[in-house]
């Protein structure tokens, strides 16, 4: 009798945890729908290929809430064998987060060399009409930035020679025609004069830190549900309790 207080207690902490873990799921799978609808445009310029991250978010936020349901059954029904198997599964999304943290904080500045060199290949192949040129488009009208480095980068480009600079790089689009953009000397003065590479590096370099932090915050939580479940499991088999 001494135990079912113990027990109880635990049940309740682990249902609450489960419950945040199925959360935590719902969430990642939200934004991964949400990434592939509104962030295809931006990752294609960022990638070197077509990128599957909101497919891993989305398969990843599926099975965390399977599990989380699954952990809520198990906490209720008081078995040790789904108790351990839950708890086993929360050690292997413990890892998945933990290197996907170190290897984004690791290799940030591969990450940054790879959108230095495909938004470059981008701007050099602009012709304002396939899915990668409206994705630059877009990028430099939302974050308000021109070329690369500044303006000068699209003075290589393959559209500058007829067309001059793009319109999602005008400062003032009712104030920046087609003949202005095309001016040598007028066109420095109509457009954004910071670069998006800067822009986004810059974004980088500040929030890494803070991404990084809360991704190993959360890897590091699944042990709280991994200690829950063991202690669980293991009271319960040595008292030989059952919950029906």
């Amino acid at each position: 009798m001494e135990t079912k207080p113990v027990i109880t207690c635990l049940k309740t902490l682990l249902i609450v945890y489960s419950f945040v873990f199925w959360i935590t799921g719902a969430i990642l799978l939200a934004v991964g729908v949400w990434g592939k609808l509104m962030l295809g445009p931006y990752i294609s310029v960022i990638a070197d290929n077509s990128t599957n991250a909101p497919f891993v978010l989305i398969s990843t936020g599926t099975v965390i809430i399977v599990f989380g349901l699954f952990g809520c059954f198990a906490t209720c029904r008081g078995s040790p064998w789904m108790l351990k198997l839950y708890a086993m599964f929360l050690s292997l999304v413990f890892l998945a987060e933990l290197v996907a943290g170190i290897s984004g904080f690791v290799f940030r500045h591969e990450i940054k060399g790879t959108f230095l060199r495909t938004y470059t290949d981008a701007v050099l192949n602009y012709n304002a009409q396939d899915e990668t040129s409206l994705a630059v488009d877009m990028m430099q009208h939302n974050l308000q930035c021109c070329g690369v480095y500044n303006y000068t980068s699209w003075l290589a480009s393959v559209y500058y020679p007829s067309n001059g600079l793009p319109s999602s790089c005008c400062s003032n689009a009712s104030d920046c025609s087609p003949q202005d953009r095309r001016n040598a000397t007028v066109a420095p003065t109509k457009v954004y004069q910071k670069g998006c590479y800067e822009l986004v590096t810059s974004f980088l370099e500040t929030n890494m830190a803070i991404i990084a932090g809360v991704t190993f915050g959360i890897a590091f939580s699944q042990l709280i549900g991994m200690l829950l479940a063991c202690c669980l499991s293991r009271i319960i088999t040595a008292n030989q309790y059952e919950m029906v």
